[in-house]
């Protein structure tokens, strides 16, 4: 059965995999981005070059207008989705609190805490309640290992952990399974110097038990297994993909 999806922060990264492992399962796939075209444009020749059908769509998760106008976009192409992929995101800032401006905070919060609220919101009101659904968040291991300088993003993921555990009580009667996937290191563009800089990398990975950083594609694995029938009894679910990365925030104590 061909399946309409929605991927937001699909022109890169973790979001443009993800998009792609879709297009392999023949799916219908949103393409939503939020200001680059030719990115956006890359994703969607991968997703029907692997077998689907795409379509991008600007949206600014953070926006209420604009959530809703990429929605109406995409079930007028294709009607309502049966799976959201939540991927938009912006990483950590670095800034401590006592530096940290309420611009900075407020920036962070309205992608990746409110952009889920938004998105997930929308998708739940329109889509057809005959249709088994799967909302996948994600996440970060910061939603509970937390930095110093990571104030803005790790309360996000903190309280993105809790919105998906909400929605995931309120919506089962729905047929609505809600989920979120929390990578450790991943070579994306937001860790631009780790994927260019092999020395630095190193240090990091020296701290990951399997001694190596994540792909974006096994990222993708886990979301679209997490969004089939084989995961059907699985919802409110938080599931780590970091090579062991979070095991180790203790040692040395």
């Amino acid at each position: 059965m061909t399946r309409c999806v929605i991927v937001t922060g699909a022109e890169s990264g973790i979001g443009a995999a993800c998009a792609e492992a879709f297009g392999r399962c023949g799916d219908k796939v949103a393409v939503c981005y939020f200001d680059n075209t030719t990115e956006a444009a890359t994703t969607v020749t991968a997703v029907e070059k692997a077998g689907g059908t795409a379509l991008a769509v600007q949206c600014d998760v953070g926006d209420e207008t604009s959530v809703a106008r990429a929605f109406d976009t995409i079930e007028k192409a294709w009607g309502a989705a049966s799976v959201l992929v939540n991927s938009a995101g912006l990483n950590m800032s670095g800034v401590t609190v006592r530096d940290m401006t309420l611009q900075q905070w407020r920036r962070l919060l309205d992608t990746d805490l409110t952009g889920a609220f938004l998105t997930s919101r929308r998708f739940l009101t329109a889509r057809d309640a005959t249709v088994p659904a799967s909302i996948v968040h994600i996440s970060s291991i910061h939603a509970y290992a937390v930095r110093a300088g990571g104030a803005d993003y790790c309360a996000a993921k903190g309280g993105l952990s809790n919105l998906v555990e909400t929605m995931a009580i309120e919506e089962a009667a729905h047929g609505v399974r809600v989920n979120a996937v929390e990578p450790g290191m991943i070579l994306t563009p937001m860790n631009a110097r780790a994927e260019t800089d092999t020395a630095y990398r190193k240090t990091l990975t020296d701290n990951i038990p399997m001694g190596r950083a994540g792909q974006p594609e096994e990222v993708a694995t886990l979301v679209r297994w997490l969004s089939s029938e084989e995961a059907s009894y699985i919802t409110g679910a938080r599931i780590a993909i970091d090579g062991g990365l979070s095991l180790m925030q203790a040692l040395g104590a």
